[in-house]
Parts: structure tokens; sequence; C-alpha cells
């Protein structure tokens, strides 16, 4: 596999080096010794697959609150997406900064998403999968949202979005949820 570092600071998408034959092919999507090597996140003890029936369904803008704080590894198995990730931690180079990458089930690649940054993503086709892993569980009251639309980070999303969750419609600007980001500040 080959590790690309993005413009937020930790992030990465994940390209897959495959080995073909004319059976098909064969390639690593992720490797313990790899990651580590390049500073990256090697515990996943969740892995999560989400269905959108149709294009332009958005989901995010998502994070969690540390300690719960969680790392995603993120590849699409069928359909497309458009991936985006918000910097919400203070102390980095790259805060406040969005980036976004499209995952599709022909590229196969993945985009690491470091814990303090917000993550979402939009298909752009009907019955689109993600199936992502992440280093921490779910827990409900460390959930928080940074609504899609936030002038603050300003995503430029490929549509206007066509569904999505009244929670995340809602979520606050980030300047009414700065209090929470600012758990994510480095105590050194």
């Amino acid at each position: 596999m080959r590790i690309e570092p993005l413009s937020i600071a930790g992030a990465a998408l994940i390209h897959l080096e495959p080995h073909a034959d004319d059976r098909g092919f064969f390639a690593r999507s992720f490797c313990e010794t790899e990651f580590a090597a390049a500073g990256l996140e090697t515990r996943f003890p969740q892995a999560n697959l989400s269905l959108s029936k149709l294009r332009g369904t958005l989901r995010g803008m998502h994070y969690q609150l540390p300690p719960h704080a969680e790392t995603k590894l993120v590849r699409c198995t069928r359909g497309a997406l458009f991936d985006a990730i918000v910097d919400l931690r203070p102390q980095s180079p790259s805060f406040g900064q969005w980036t976004g990458a499209e995952l599709t089930a022909d590229n196969r690649v993945a985009i690491y998403v470091p814990a303090g940054c917000a993550h979402g993503f939009q298909t752009l086709a009907d019955d689109t999968e993600a199936s992502y892993m992440v280093s921490a569980a779910y827990a409900p009251g460390s959930e928080r949202g940074l609504r899609f639309d936030d002038p603050w980070c300003g995503i430029d999303w490929p549509m206007t979005p066509t569904d999505m969750s009244d929670k995340d419609r809602t979520w606050p600007l980030f300047n009414a949820d700065y209090h929470a980001v600012e758990r994510f500040r480095d105590p050194g």
C-alpha cells in the first residue's frame, strides 16, 4: 500500500498496490507495520458499514470528544462518495482547514481521518456503501457534529444535499460549539 499525506495534519489517502494476474488481483488494505512506521493509528476495535440509497445523501460532519475521539479509516465499497475532513485540533498547523477526496468502489482508495477531525461524506451514486474502521467505540455522550454548510470551514460539496438526517442538518455552527472542540487541545 502507498500512504499519501493530505493537507490536514496526520490525514492521508491509502492507495492499494495490487498484485495482479489472470484471476484478478490481491492487495493489502491495512498493514499494522506500515501504519505504525508512518505514525498512524494501528488499533481499530470497531468496524462500521453504511448504505446510502440515494445520490446526494450527506452524512456528517461527525466527531467524538476525548477520551472517545476516533481515528477512522474509510473506504467506499460500492458506488462513489466525496469524503471530507475538517481539522478541529486548535494546536494543529491545519486547524480550521478542510480537505476532501473522491472514494469509489473502482479506485479503492481509503482516507485516514485523524482523531480530532470532523468527518463526513456525500454520495455521488445511488446505493453507495462506505466501510470504516474506527479506533474507539461509539460513545453517545461524546458525539458531536459540525454543520455541513458551516461558513467557518467552507466545505465545497459536489452538489446540494438531497437527503440527510435532521441531526446532521442541525449540528451547531463551529463558534457555538468551540468550548467542546477546546477539549482537543494538547495539554502539554
